[in-house]
């Protein structure tokens, strides 16, 4: 059985737009839980200032609470080279820079061009190179399949970026619906042009469900050879330049998909589903999503396993 990852990014972007702050010991604990349910990535932070998002004034307490516990990849979210040396400073093996494709959005959201955004990423490549030669960068392409303010979003220009971060020292690339405005047909193709433009590079998916292609997105993106996804505990989050967007794909339901189509993920689902109710008991006020949460994993899951083994 061939391997997919599946990587958590409910503590990150999963709580972005929560309102209500979860505590640092709550956060501490979903990590753990997570990873004792055998998903090998969690994203655990965001190195945003805590005044821009009062959800990650505890950031430096997390990572430390986080990177304690064995057995999985811990990454975080760097807007900039400031939050490029934080997560230096604080030993963070891994770290997850992202850029909108669509100019608009990248102006909106972080307040300067695109072509700035990557030359900034040079900047953090260079910096990680001095300080911190191990860690690991990744290079998010946000928008990638269209923008809420900009529309259309030239597929040339996707494949464009990707090849200059690929170039500037990108050690992964991660191409985000960022608004969920992807189809099956759309992903297939855009994905085997960003494949063929890094090469050996791994690409992961960042996916929202706003239009419930969620997960028609992810098999299709199995089928042109994607391996490596983001989805969040109970579908939570969601992009603020998204009205009414769904959050992320369910990692529950995301592990299913990916188990009942053949591939190998390593996590126990239903570990997954009590971390959930857990989840949803700490964020009351938040819509949770999740078939396999709702309706449970079907009888013949367990032999379709045995003969997959």
């Amino acid at each position: 059985m061939e391997n997919v990852i599946l990587r958590d990014v409910g503590l990150r972007d999963g709580l972005q737009l929560v309102k209500s702050i979860v505590p640092t010991e709550q956060k501490i604990e979903w990590c753990r839980r997570v990873v004792a349910a055998g998903v090998p990535e969690v994203e655990i932070t965001s190195l945003v200032p805590a005044k821009i998002a009062p959800q990650f004034a505890d950031a430096e307490a997390v990572t430390a609470g986080t990177l304690s516990i064995p057995g999985y990849l811990p990454s975080a979210l760097i807007p900039n080279g400031r939050g490029a040396e934080r997560g230096f400073d604080l030993g963070i093996p891994k770290m997850n820079y992202v850029l909108s494709a669509s100019e608009e959005h990248n102006l909106a959201n972080i307040r300067r061009s695109t072509q700035a955004s990557i030359d900034d990423f040079g900047r953090i490549v260079e910096l990680r190179n001095e300080k911190a030669p191990k860690t690991i960068l990744a290079a998010g392409i946000a928008t990638a399949f269209g923008c809420t303010i900009q529309g259309e979003v030239p597929e040339a220009r996707v494949f464009e970026i990707a090849g200059e971060l690929v170039g500037l020292g990108a050690d992964e690339i991660i191409v985000a619906d960022t608004v969920g405005y992807a189809n099956p047909a759309q992903m297939k193709r855009i994905l085997t042009g960003v494949m063929k433009e890094v090469g050996d590079i791994p690409v992961l998916l960042h996916l929202h469900d706003t239009r419930g292609l969620g997960l028609a997105n992810m098999a299709a993106a199995l089928e042109v050879g994607v391996r490596r996804f983001d989805a969040s505990i109970g579908g939570l989050g969601g992009c603020p330049f998204a009205p009414g967007a769904s959050g992320n794909i369910n990692l529950e339901d995301a592990a299913f998909l990916a188990e009942a189509m053949g591939f190998a993920t390593g996590i126990d689902i239903e570990a997954l589903v009590e971390l959930q109710h857990t989840v949803a008991g700490w964020l009351p006020d938040e819509r949770v999503t999740g078939q396999i949460a709702q309706s449970g994993l079907p009888k013949t899951f367990a032999t379709h396993h045995r003969q997959a083994a």
